[in-house]
């Protein structure tokens, strides 16, 4: 896969990806039938790129999209509550211009951070293959390396992220130590950069935002706020006092 230039360029080719048919199906599937409170909605029904600024000092990385978040609005973490948790949290502390992400022309911005999923294309049951998986990192490597400029601080939001994101690290210019570090809530490991623009990053893991987590309590908006400013203060970017 040819190194793009640019994340716009990044963008516009992950949308246009078709590399795995099971996702290809399903998530057009998704698209034209529709949940029945959108149906007046049209879907994206596409790979769902990366969202924030070209330079951005804070990643967030997830799963994938949402059948019928990512998948119908064409932005990450938009139109599901798994992204009502994530963006209020970043709007908390500063990051975000305002604690909804509805769709995509809603007027969100994103402050120093990106958000993105080591896997675009919605898969059925919320479980990409570990084949799709590794079909679609040379995306993420190519977003790292694109980013590596500024790039000083990522979150990964669960097991399967922190899994399918160390190794884009190693193939973006970063050396993962070994063994590689073990997913944890609150694990923070150094990387130290090995390709010239590759600065030591600050890793962080969070227990996923899904609605699991959330509703039982695993995860609280307390604790996703206390990782998100750690971070934050990790990549050098201001924070906001956020409510108690």
């Amino acid at each position: 896969m040819k190194q793009e230039r640019s994340l716009a360029e990044l963008d516009r080719r992950i949308a246009g990806c078709r590399a795995c048919p099971r996702l290809v199906d399903w998530r057009e599937e998704v698209a034209r039938t529709k949940r029945a409170a959108f149906a007046d909605w049209t879907y994206w029904g596409r790979p769902v790129p990366g969202f924030g600024p070209p330079d951005a000092s804070l990643l967030v990385i997830g799963l994938a999209p949402a059948a019928h978040g990512g998948n119908r609005t064409g932005r990450m973490f938009t139109g599901d509550r798994s992204g009502d948790v994530l963006y209020a949290a970043l709007h908390d502390v500063g990051l975000a211009s305002q604690p909804t992400s509805e769709s995509a022309d809603d007027g969100l911005a994103l402050y120093g951070v990106r958000v993105t999923s080591p896997v675009h294309c919605a898969p059925p049951a919320n479980k990409p293959t570990p084949e799709e998986r590794n079909t679609c990192r040379p995306w993420l490597v190519n977003e790292l390396r694109l980013l590596a400029p500024t790039l000083r601080a990522v979150v990964v939001l669960g097991g399967f992220g922190w899994q399918a994101a160390l190794p884009a690290f190693t193939g973006a210019g970063w050396q993962v130590p070994r063994p590689r570090p073990a997913f944890a809530h609150g694990a923070r490991v150094v990387l130290e950069g090995e390709a010239p623009q590759a600065h030591p990053l600050q890793l962080f893991g969070c227990y996923h935002v899904s609605q699991r987590n959330t509703f039982t309590g695993r995860l609280t908006p307390e604790m996703l706020r206390d990782v998100l400013r750690t971070a934050a203060g990790a990549a050098g970017l201001p924070t906001a006092k956020y409510p108690s």
